[in-house]
């Protein structure tokens, strides 16, 4: 076995993330299973299923994955076990330079980059992307007062708390766009820790949620500091979904418009009314988010992740549109209501993991515990109608 001197290099998931962004050439082995590799990986990497009661066979290893004993290796698995035992095999076949993700798919879940927003006016906002998942959160913070919004938190609320931390932002209030389906809300949990209010829109008691929340009807206008943050009601997505307008700069539309699509409709809705949920879209893009100045900074809820790794946008860059941009270049936008709900309802992609589950504890409907939260949101988001 393995000794002292000659062990695989021990790297996080966050370390990882460093590798990948430096450009660094190595090769990236997926332990897991087939179902589970399709289902979701990191891009570029190769799968090669071990497990540690599994006899190691160097030659069939570079038969099948065409790696050699001098290629740069980095091995990842669910938890950190199978691709650690692969990674000592690989070291004792003689493979020079091999590292281990210890925290595996796990901790990739958990990998943030931090973003400033570029937008034109006095509001600062930062974006918060999970790199994995394609989730989006925000900071959106009055510089001056250093007082400051979080808008769709994930669980993962120190990683915000750290951002707002870094900036001299205190935050004051908490709000969710709507009651997520993909991954698990850290709104109200973070609400709690600082003391401070958490909101939602009014009509998300229509869906009878158990968690407390301050309602924000139409239009209602929140202050933080001096920048003001307008609710504007979006339904289509779920029928409780809100955009924020941050002064005339700024609209984060959570999961009603992405910078290369929308929203589906039926994860609410269900299959058997996904076009009224679509014909509700319809009108919340065209007379609303369409409605604002050309200019305005669209940030969406979501940037896309295939379930092979590929981004649709360069992670650790600003993920942004404008409403010109939605208006001139996203062609779905330019049909009428029946192209546009047909679309929506006919292109939604497989059902997010667990959404059933999620949603139930968005609700406030269900609890999680321990290991369960990790388990629940692994893999991609997939709330976009493709």
């Amino acid at each position: 076995m393995t000794d002292a001197t000659t062990s695989p290099t021990n790297i996080s998931a966050e370390e990882l993330k460093r590798l990948v962004d430096s450009g660094e050439p190595f090769r990236l082995v997926d332990t897991r299973d087939t179902e589970s590799f399709e289902e979701w990986r990191l891009a570029g990497a190769t799968q090669f299923f071990y497990k540690p009661d599994r006899e190691f066979d160097p030659e069939a290893f570079a038969l099948e994955t065409g790696i050699d004993p001098g290629d740069p290796v980095v091995t990842i698995c669910a938890k950190g076990v199978s691709s650690g035992a692969l990674a000592e095999e690989l070291v004792d076949a003689g493979y020079e330079d091999v590292r281990h993700v210890h925290d595996g798919m796990r901790g990739w879940s958990a990998v943030y980059d931090v973003v400033d927003v570029d937008t034109d006016g006095p509001a600062e906002i930062v974006q918060l992307q999970r790199r994995a998942k394609g989730c989006l959160g925000y900071l959106v913070a009055d510089p001056d007062t250093g007082a400051a919004a979080a808008v769709d938190p994930t669980r993962h609320v120190e990683t915000i708390r750290e951002a707002a931390a870094d900036r001299g932002f205190e935050i004051e209030r908490v709000l969710d766009t709507h009651i997520h389906a993909d991954h698990l809300s850290g709104g109200r949990r973070l609400a709690d820790a600082l003391g401070v209010p958490y909101h939602l829109g009014e009509r998300v008691a229509e869906r009878d949620p158990g968690v407390a929340y301050d309602p924000l009807s139409r239009n209602e206008v929140l202050a933080v500091g001096d920048v003001e943050i307008k609710a504007l009601f979006t339904p289509g997505h779920t029928s409780g979904m809100v955009s924020y307008l941050v002064g005339d700069e700024a609209l984060l539309t959570g999961d009603t418009v992405f910078v290369d699509g929308v929203g589906r409709t039926e994860l609410q809705f269900g299959d058997a009314d996904a076009t009224s949920g679509a014909a509700l879209l319809y009108e919340s893009l065209q007379a609303t988010v369409l409605a604002e100045p050309d200019p305005v900074t669209v940030l969406p809820g979501h940037f896309s992740v295939s379930d092979g790794g590929a981004y649709g946008t360069e992670p650790g860059s600003e993920v942004s549109t404008t409403v010109r941009a939605l208006r001139t270049e996203l062609s779905i936008l330019r049909g009428d209501r029946e192209a546009f709900s047909e679309h929506v309802v006919e292109s939604a992609p497989e059902k997010p993991p667990n959404y059933e589950r999620i949603i139930a504890i968005n609700r406030g409907h269900s609890t999680v515990e321990g290991d369960e939260a990790i388990e629940l949101e692994l893999g991609p988001n997939r709330c976009a109608a493709e």
